[in-house]
């Protein structure tokens, strides 16, 4: 096993969220740090202030992964009279990298927004809006008979998906020809003659923003010193990602009964409902964060109840006019579960890759807001 370097990490989590799926406003990636640092241990959290840096900095991390941006806005100046910057230079001097994963992470496919649903009982979730949907392609390789197993498996760590099915490929047997010029070194056959050559076509089914790597691993895997290979583009819809989820609840639940199971699973202080109580609903969408924006999105998809946070009085009265149930779960208490969640995503990626890396969850952040009883 060996230490990664920072950004062997940051393609990690460009896996678990591809940067794509970040709205047009947001600022994520690599905020602060080297590229080629070497990373023995991580600390997820939830937001970049003093209680996460501070935690990752006495841990001895190198590497601080936030759901929050560092760096949100353009910084008009680097002085440590202002608090950002203090942390920015904080993090410099004690080689402390911070990554971010904030919309990218909302709308990827078990993201913040699938671990919300999971915990708060939303099954058969699909996304509630639609901001990016992938492009397909198929790469169709010719293989020597008895290597058509080592391609296949270095083409399908970029396969695409048909529904709930990935790794999915076609093959038939043929006979190819090549001539082998002056200088060739051919798997077979001598240059100046003609070869035939008995062959497996095999097609794969692939990400497009992964047509590169993917003819990188098919080139490393391929016997022949040039493979021959084509790619198609298709009108094929690949999967659809954006931000929210709806689903539906295993069993129904009034609207009071359903409010206290989520602040219940949330370990919320608080959680706020909107609508008649005794309401039986089945049908729930959820946006982590601040998503009352998505109300009408709710309704309109068919959502009796939706839960978010950050809901403003506007907010709740717009629910009552419209006819959706609406629970506000707090920003803090419907996000601090990516802690956990990113946790878990890097440890299992490092592990495949047989990376030596300790990732470590920040225990301090607590909800800003405190409650009078």
């Amino acid at each position: 096993m060996t230490n990664p370097r920072l950004s062997d990490i940051i393609g990690i989590i460009n896996k678990i969220a591809p940067q794509t799926l970040a709205e047009s406003w947001d600022a994520v990636g690599l905020q602060v740090g080297d590229p080629s640092a070497v990373i023995s241990r991580i600390m997820t959290a939830l937001d970049p202030g003093p209680p996460a840096v501070d935690a990752a900095i006495a841990a001895g991390c190198q590497l601080l992964v936030t759901h929050h941006p560092f760096i949100f806005k353009p910084l008009p100046r680097l002085s440590t009279a202002d608090p950002v910057t203090a942390r920015i230079f904080l993090a410099i001097r004690n080689n402390l990298a911070v990554v971010s994963l904030h919309t990218n992470y909302d709308s990827a496919e078990g993201g913040l927004n699938d671990l919300l649903a999971e915990r708060i009982g939303i099954g058969s979730c699909r996304p509630l809006t639609e901001s990016f949907r992938e492009e397909l392609v198929k790469l169709a390789v010719f293989v020597p008979k008895g290597f058509e197993e080592q391609v296949m498996e270095a083409l399908f760590r970029f396969s695409g998906s048909i529904g709930n099915y990935r790794d999915c490929s076609f093959r038939v047997d043929g006979t190819g020809t090549f001539l082998p010029l002056e200088g060739a070194k051919p798997f077979q056959g001598v240059p100046g003659i003609r070869e035939y050559a008995d062959e497996t076509r095999i097609e794969v089914l692939l990400h497009a923003v992964d047509v590169g790597k993917a003819v990188e691993a098919l080139t490393a895997a391929h016997p022949y010193e040039e493979p021959a290979y084509d790619i198609y583009p298709l009108r094929n819809k690949g999967k659809g990602f954006g931000l929210g989820r709806i689903g539906v609840l295993e069993k129904p639940a009034t609207v009071a009964e359903y409010a206290a199971l989520v602040r219940e699973r949330l370990g919320a202080r608080t959680v706020r409902y909107v609508g008649d109580a005794a309401q039986q609903v089945r049908t729930v969408a959820l946006c982590c964060g601040s998503g009352a924006s998505f109300l009408h999105e709710a309704k309109r998809r068919g959502a009796e109840l939706f839960v978010t946070g950050d809901v403003k009085y506007h907010d709740a009265r717009t629910a009552q006019e419209i006819g959706i149930a609406l629970v506000d779960a707090g920003h803090f208490g419907a996000e601090i579960i990516a802690v956990q969640g990113l946790a878990t995503s890097i440890t299992a990626e490092c592990r495949l890759r047989r990376y030596e890396v300790e990732v470590l969850c920040c225990r301090d952040e607590q909800d800003p807001f405190q409650v009078v009883t």
